[in-house]
């Protein structure tokens, strides 16, 4: 894509306040941490109701951009730069793509629908790339931005499109139906996700029909409710399973793990074997199946490829690798778009100054190969990649174009020099194609744990701490804490997302904690909330910020601070209202004050509190005087010391109920995580960290018998068991053995049999098909930590925290 910033103004309509218009941009960005933002970039500033990318610019010019399309001018960004002034960011990065769309007239397949999305745009990538040149949405970027990122992906040697639209309520398809403008459509499984979007499931179907308006032909499974809503000038293509009038008529049958479909079409009848059995997968292999003979693929041809079809990884995996590397799993896709946003990834999650890729042969990239690789070379430099592994050997055939770069031919090649190549305190992006198995790879690199993992999800993260953000009034400032390991969830990854979100402060309970963070590169200010004294020296050194709570600690601080002639150290203090755990009370409040009138060693960052029952309504009066003495006392603080401190006293529950007492900043914890006590509060936040185990064997018992210590368990029956390698010692409570919990396993409830061990727990899976080494969800969805709490007569914060850290921690994003 190569356009001038004359060109773009006309495109999306804009006043241009610069001095360069003829000036040529050939990238498009909305990520102002990417590092491949340089001087032929246009950066557009998107705003959201937590987001606003005009913060980025001042930042973005030193970098190196030039070229921004804004709703209005920074103040001290006037004459820096050329800017296209808008009203609209958004829109207008729309009417860009859309225009640029325009400018191409091949085949463009276009998706939507509740489920599959992605999985059939991969599928039918794979199904159709051998005869093609695609360009697709790389990862789920089907969202209004995600879309017109993905079609600025397309160039003049691409002659087929796939692209999948997504959309979360009303009034949204018509604006992507004009940017992607298919000629092919698809419509995928119409379930439940969204639902609360839209007045009624009728209206759902209307706004994503939408995407089809002027689609040659439309793909999709029969449906009486669906077909009542389509109009009747839209040719379709139906199959159906229950009805002889579809074009495609389609029977199925199960054969082990396989599925077997006979296909009646036209005249003809012909067998498909596909390697799944679960529903979804099946309608979804039947869609691809369809554009297959839409476009009029022999039998053959068919049969061979769609026996080949794979699971499909949709999210990039952070993982712990030896020799203290840190793993970045993209291992199943190489295509030059999806290798942008793992580097952009990659720069984002990274905690070792060393970065290495491991890269396999890109495919479909619409560039011969000479231009193809330059470009990688230039996206490798412009991330700082410290070393690069190519395997492959078109790949090996451009080595000379990577500094630092060594190829090999395959994956066994590798295998074979791998010790010698001394991975070590590094970050690792690995990349490469599904033929290359580089999933051998990951498993040489990633560090040996038991095969229980707590899968923490990086977008449901955002998307708490957003909802959290959208109760906030402009002004105020948020806390977020990550004490206790980010509640058993993952200091580091997650410090290192709300550093990306520009949240105000960290916040842990011990020096340790915080010790930690900054020395993985953290930059955010981190309070730490129960310093003990003996930590003071370290907490100066690693420029951590205590929060004092008495008059002891206040001296011993002082003592410290004044032997290294420091000036205005921040400290933080703490006012008892009435939790009565820690804090100054309102009867040494004058000591305070006299200890610290006129002391310059020391700036009170800010005064805060702790509320007891912020999260119960029945203590509300308690809770209102606890404010109304936070008040009294933080203001008197104020006026005696001429200071104006941050004031704080919400935590999560707080920051719900009430309102109110916002002051200047507020402090997230669970809520981050997912978790509130309150039920509709709790149906807008999102799940966070999922706990998984597998099936380690399969016995059935008979009546009579007994399973585990103590014979707890007696079978009244013939019953099957699976034992599964999770137990207290990774953090599960014994009181959830005995019948009390369960567990999940294919979407069915196995209930705990027996008494938990410590490192394993058995349950009844008589009614369940599974088989060994079969997924177990320990937590997550079902049972969520809520439920699990509400059971054991605890809280979720000790569910959450009593993980083990011997159970690995592998965070994504989708």
């Amino acid at each position: 894509m190569t356009q001038t910033i004359r060109n773009i103004v006309s495109i999306i309509k804009a006043n241009w306040v610069g001095q360069n218009d003829v000036a040529v941009i050939d990238t498009i960005s909305i990520d102002s941490r990417s590092l491949q933002n340089g001087a032929n970039t246009l950066f557009f500033a998107i705003t959201g109701p937590n987001h606003d990318g005009h913060v980025y610019i001042e930042e973005l010019i030193t970098k190196g951009v030039q070229h921004f399309v804004v709703t209005h001018i920074p103040e001290n960004a006037l004459g820096k730069a050329n800017f296209l002034v808008v009203e609209n960011t958004l829109e207008a990065l729309q009417k860009f793509a859309a225009y640029y769309r325009s400018l191409f007239e091949f085949p463009i397949i276009g998706i939507t629908g509740s489920n599959g999305k992605t999985i059939i745009k991969e599928w039918l990538n794979f199904l159709l790339g051998p005869d093609f040149n695609i360009i697709r949405s790389p990862k789920s970027y089907n969202s209004q931005v995600g879309v017109p990122l993905s079609i600025l992906g397309i160039n003049e040697k691409h002659n087929l499109g796939i692209f999948e639209a997504g959309i979360s309520m009303t009034n949204e398809m018509e604006k992507l139906q004009k940017i992607i403008r298919p000629t092919i459509g698809i419509l995928s499984n119409i379930g439940s996700a969204h639902d609360e979007g839209f007045p009624s499931v009728g209206e759902k179907i209307k706004e994503k029909l939408k995407l089809f308006s002027s689609v040659n032909v439309l793909i999709l499974n029969k449906n009486k409710t669906i077909n009542a809503f389509i109009n009747p000038k839209i040719k379709t293509f139906s199959w159906c399973s229950d009805d002889k009038s579809a074009d495609v008529y389609i029977t199925k049958k199960n054969n082990g793990e396989l599925t077997e479909l006979q296909i009646t079409y036209r005249e003809d009848t012909f067998p498909i074997t596909i390697p799944f059995q679960d529903q979804a997968s099946v309608e979804n292999a039947i869609q691809c199946m369809m554009v297959m003979l839409y476009f009029g693929y022999k039998h053959d041809v068919i049969q061979t490829r769609m026996a080949q079809l794979y699971p499909v990884e949709m999210r990039l995996k952070v993982k712990k690798g030896i020799y203290n590397c840190t793993l970045i799993d993209d291992s199943y896709s190489s295509d030059f778009q999806s290798l942008k946003i793992a580097l952009d990834f990659l720069e984002h999650q990274k905690q070792h100054k060393k970065k290495t890729i491991i890269l396999s042969d890109i495919f479909q990239s619409g560039l011969n190969n000479e231009e193809l690789y330059s470009q990688v070379s230039q996206l490798i430099i412009s991330n700082k990649i410290t070393r690069v592994i190519g395997i492959g050997e078109t790949i090996s055939q451009y080595k000379n174009k990577f500094i630092n770069g060594i190829t090999f031919k395959d994956v066994a090649e590798f295998a074979n020099a791998f010790d010698q190549l001394n991975f070590e305190n590094e970050t690792i992006l690995i990349k490469g194609a599904r033929d290359f198995h580089f999933e051998q790879i990951v498993s040489m690199l990633e560090e040996k744990t038991h095969e229980t993992v707590l899968e923490i999800n990086l977008n449901a993260i955002s998307h708490n701490l957003n909802f959290f953000k959208s109760k906030l009034a402009p002004k105020t400032k948020m806390m977020v804490m990550v004490k206790a390991f980010g509640y058993g969830n993952g200091g580091f990854e997650i410090a290192k997302l709300l550093e990306h979100h520009k949240v105000n402060y960290l916040g842990v309970a011990f020096a340790d904690e915080g010790i930690s963070l900054k020395s993985a590169g953290i930059t955010v200010p981190i309070m730490v909330l129960n310093p003990e004294t003996t930590s003071f020296a370290a907490i100066i050194q690693h420029q951590l910020e205590p929060e004092i709570y008495s008059i002891k600690g206040l001296k011993a601080f002082l003592k410290i601070a004044e032997q290294r002639k420091l000036k205005h150290f921040p400290i933080h203090i703490k006012i008892d209202t009435g939790m009565h755990r820690l804090g100054f009370e309102e009867e040494n409040l004058q000591d305070l004050i006299r200890i610290l009138r006129g002391n310059e060693t020391v700036q009170i960052k800010s005064i805060l509190s702790h509320m007891a029952t912020s999260d119960d309504l029945n203590h509300d009066a308690f809770a209102k005087s606890q404010i109304a003495l936070f008040e009294k006392l933080s203001s008197q603080l104020q006026t005696e010391l001429n200071i104006k401190p941050i004031r704080h006293i919400l935590n999560t529950s707080g920051i719900t109920n009430y309102p109110e007492a916002q002051y200047d900043m507020v402090r997230l914890g669970i809520g981050l995580y997912g978790i509130s006590n309150d039920d509709e509060e709790q149906k807008q936040l999102e799940n966070v960290g999922t706990l998984k185990s597998v099936i380690s064997q399969i016995r059935t018992i008979d009546e009579g018998e007994s399973v585990g210590y103590g014979r707890r368990f007696i079978a009244d029956k013939s019953t099957k068991i699976a034992t599964i390698p999770i137990g207290y010692a990774d953090g599960i409570r014994r009181s959830w053995g005995n019948g009390v919990g369960y567990v999940t396993i294919n979407g069915k409830q196995a209930k705990i049999v027996g008494s938990v061990c410590m490192d394993m727990l058995m349950a009844d899976v008589t009614d369940i098909d599974c088989k060994e080494g079969n997924s177990v969800v320990i937590f997550g969805e079902n049972p969520t930590v809520n439920y699990m709490a509400k059971q054991l007569g605890t809280i979720p914060y000790e569910i959450l925290t009593g993980i083990s850290q011997r159970v690995k921690r592998v965070f994504f994003r989708e």
